[in-house]
């Protein structure tokens, strides 16, 4: 057996890293609770931060859900979720105001000593001095925003969706090509990350390689990201690493992306039947959520990037209810099932 050189021991020990990365995050996906750090929440909403405990940078919140606490003030405290944040909008303060001020103290105390992460204050309206002291006396964070009740909800909501999605890593490409998200899966050398290279030369754009994070963000949406260290890289066997963002500008790169298909690229095998019609639908299901699929065999002479983006533009077409195949069908006086044969590739 030949002797390793320094360079090949090298490029082991990167993909060696690139592989474990990609494992440590499969893991951490199916093991662990998210969650977003308070302090985050703090500087990507611009909060004022009224009161913070010693230790109340090391918050962190779990759950995607806020509550308004107006029944709990009013002494119903059924199903009470510790875990949401609180919001206190211009109908809690108005209902606080018109209490004694001892009677207002002990709705706020009964409402505090049941434990939830932070209370956020909307409008700009002065807190409290008896909402400062029982924020106090329990290690609560109080903060505040300028922003109306209703708009302040609506993008936390959303911010909490995609942050604490639920999530997994998949080895593959995400490329964006005329507004649909592409998930690239195959063996590892049967080109995926040739064939992203092309697309991006063509003028699409490029979100992940090798290691894809996927959320599903809603009942409908999965969207895809890269990790952070391994962010706008390729490998591109016989030239190596390459960062498309310094290579091809700012225009080449995307950060998130929706994942609207899913392509199976596989070396042709000439005794498998390959679908010629389209009038079968595949569809893979990640995190719960079924994704239309292609398979696309890989063979010498065959272009897929731009068999890929044809495939981009008739998986849009078909979201818009047109359906060349079916049309075809009817030309040549041929029945066209209504219902066609799914076939369903469990990746989760």
């Amino acid at each position: 057996m030949g002797t390793i050189t320094r360079k090949e021991e090298k490029q082991v020990r990167l993909f060696s890293l690139i592989n474990l990365i990609l494992i440590k995050e499969r893991l951490t996906h199916m093991a662990t609770v998210f969650s977003v750090g308070i302090g985050r929440i703090i500087k990507d909403f611009g909060l004022e931060v009224v009161y913070m405990p010693e230790h109340g940078n090391e918050v962190e919140i779990i759950s995607a859900d806020t509550n308004r606490p107006g029944l709990n003030l009013a002494g119903f405290t059924e199903y009470f979720d510790k875990k949401r944040i609180q919001i206190f909008g211009l109908s809690e303060m108005a209902y606080l105001q018109e209490m004694p001020v001892e009677e207002r103290r002990r709705r706020i105390e009964n409402l505090f000593q049941l434990h939830f992460p932070a209370l956020v204050v909307t409008r700009g309206l002065d807190v409290f001095p008896e909402i400062l002291d029982a924020a106090k006396e329990n290690e609560i964070i109080c903060l505040r925003t300028n922003d109306n009740t209703s708009s302040f909800l609506s993008g936390l909501l959303s911010y909490l969706n995609v942050e604490l999605a639920p999530r997994i890593t998949r080895h593959g490409v995400l490329i964006e090509a005329y507004g649909e998200g592409m998930l690239i899966l195959g063996e590892s050398g049967v080109g995926k990350s040739e064939t992203a290279i092309e697309l991006v030369k063509r003028g699409h754009r490029l979100i992940a390689d090798d290691a894809v994070e996927i959320r599903r963000v809603s009942n409908r949406t999965l969207v895809g990201t890269s990790p952070e260290n391994i962010r706008h890289f390729l490998e591109l066997r016989g030239i190596g690493i390459i960062n498309a963002r310094r290579l091809f500008g700012m225009g080449a790169v995307k950060v998130t992306e929706k994942v609207d298909m899913i392509v199976k690229l596989e070396l042709w095998d000439p005794n498998k039947a390959y679908d010629r019609m389209g009038m079968e639908n595949e569809y893979a299901t990640i995190l719960g959520i079924q994704v239309p699929c292609l398979t696309i065999p890989v063979k010498p002479g065959r272009n897929l990037a731009i068999i890929l983006e044809v495939a981009a533009m008739n998986n849009r077409q078909k979201k818009m209810g047109y359906n060349a195949a079916q049309e075809l069908m009817q030309n040549l006086g041929m029945p066209v099932e209504n219902s066609t044969p799914v076939k369903n590739w469990d990746l989760y």
